[in-house]
């Protein structure tokens, strides 16, 4: 009977897992899945930065140990000074700009309809990349105004308060009466009124002549008055056109400005018409007629944007384009997070919209805009794309920054151990950066 009861009898309840053979399970299964992502990090994160670490302590070779030899040619070799210093110019003007911008560009296009349009073109650079964008502004900052449209721009607004001459390349022709005075020309002799004077000129092509400019005619004798001509004395073809005298196919300087100088004053002054002819007053009589400098000045031709003191701002200038965008978008979204009743609270105790902007919502949007601007500042420790494309070689080492000084002394110029201690000596840089982003993350976190 007992052993039947005992054989009927429910089974008892199963004995409990170990808790430290499920957990040991468990973190064997997390581990193998993220066993692929160690590997790729350890390959491409870990082992270069070691590798650079070790290598730069040995020479170019690689056969022997330099000690903190190359880490003194940071502090010492000159191109790399350079480097560092423009690093420092980047890593103070490009956040804040950027940063300053995008809260600008957030506030401003956050009560009107077409913000998010103007948003939309504002990030649009950032889907361009680095190298499309340093080939763009290498064209945008082209010296020629025909190609540049910055120096465009600039020479268009310089040209409206002061336009140029169409006479930059004039000068005097053979068995001319005209002598060079002061950037001008000037007659040889004293002119006499009734006598008509000859000034011709050349060294000015035929699409340069100004465009109202007609056939020259040889001035008619005035009594009591200074007549002349001054014209293009050139006719194309050999032996064609007489010289010192118009001929049919020979333009007049229409607009040469004309003076006449009596002891060092100038007396009277006339500008010459379509036709190169010009009249002055009797008090002209006896005086040397002058063309002054001003009728030979040089186009202006706009702005060195890529020469060695503008080319790191204009670089910074481009990088600017593309970042603004990153920055707005960040900062538009900390501000819809803004509690409205805040800001209204503020208008209503009278505060106006610069002490709202001031006072209320650039500190709620502080967290906001540290972390862009930590982002781009570890950002532009890195740059290497802008700078290596828009820098022309003429100006490179006066635009050269970090990464470029580590890809230069790496491959052009064969010291890798320097370029290891450059890697590394950026790598310290960002570490500070890097560590106070996640501070400030773990901060925000708790809250």
């Amino acid at each position: 009977m007992a052993s039947a009861a005992a054989a009927g009898a429910p089974p008892g309840p199963a004995a409990p897992r170990n808790r430290k053979s499920v957990t040991g399970t468990r973190k064997a299964v997390a581990a193998l899945f993220l066993l692929p992502a160690l590997v790729l990090l350890g390959a491409l994160v870990v082992y270069p930065i070691g590798y650079s670490i070790v290598r730069s302590f040995y020479n170019a070779s690689g056969d022997g140990f330099a000690g903190i030899d190359n880490y003194k040619a940071i502090f010492t070799d000159d191109g790399i000074r350079t480097a560092l210093k423009n690093n420092v110019i980047w890593v103070v003007f490009a956040p804040a700009v950027s940063t300053a911008l995008g809260l600008v560009f957030a506030v401003l296009t956050e009560r009107v309809r077409w913000g998010t349009a103007f948003k939309l073109v504002v990030f649009m650079p950032m889907a361009i990349s680095m190298l499309a964008a340093g080939i763009i502004f290498r064209l945008v900052y082209d010296q020629d105004p025909d190609k540049g449209v910055a120096n465009a721009v600039w020479v268009g607004v310089h040209d409206t308060f002061a336009s140029s001459s169409a006479f930059p390349k004039a000068h005097p022709s053979r068995e001319s009466p005209l002598v060079p005075q002061g950037g001008g020309f000037l007659t040889r002799s004293a002119v006499r009124a009734g006598q008509p004077v000859a000034l011709p000129l050349v060294g000015v092509a035929p699409d340069q002549m100004p465009g109202d400019a007609k056939k020259a005619v040889a001035a008619k004798a005035e009594p009591g008055r200074i007549t002349g001509t001054t014209w293009q004395d050139f006719t194309r073809g050999k032996g064609v056109g007489k010289l010192g005298a118009p001929d049919p196919s020979e333009l007049g300087y229409a607009g040469m400005r004309i003076e006449a100088v009596k002891g060092g004053k100038v007396v009277a002054s006339a500008e010459a018409a379509a036709d190169g002819t010009f009249t002055l007053p009797a008090a002209a009589d006896g005086a040397r007629l002058r063309l002054p400098a001003s009728n030979f000045r040089e186009p202006y031709n706009g702005v060195d944007w890529l020469g060695p003191s503008l080319v790191t701002p204009a670089i910074i200038g481009s990088y600017v384009w593309m970042w603004a965008g990153f920055a707005m978008v960040l900062i538009a979204a900390g501000l819809a997070g803004v509690p409205r009743e805040l800001l209204e609270a503020a208008r209503v105790d009278g505060a106006n919209e610069w002490q709202v902007f001031r006072k209320v919502t650039v500190p709620l949007l502080a967290p906001v805009l540290a972390v862009v601007v930590v982002t781009l500042m570890i950002n532009v420790l890195k740059v290497f794309d802008l700078v290596y494309i828009i820098a022309p070689g003429s100006s490179q080492d006066d635009a050269n920054v970090l990464a470029l000084e580590l890809y230069r002394k790496g491959f052009a110029e064969g010291q890798p151990g320097i370029a290891s201690a450059i890697a590394v000596f950026l790598l310290l840089l960002v570490i500070p950066v890097m560590l106070f982003n996640i501070r400030r993350l773990r901060r925000e976190v708790r809250r």
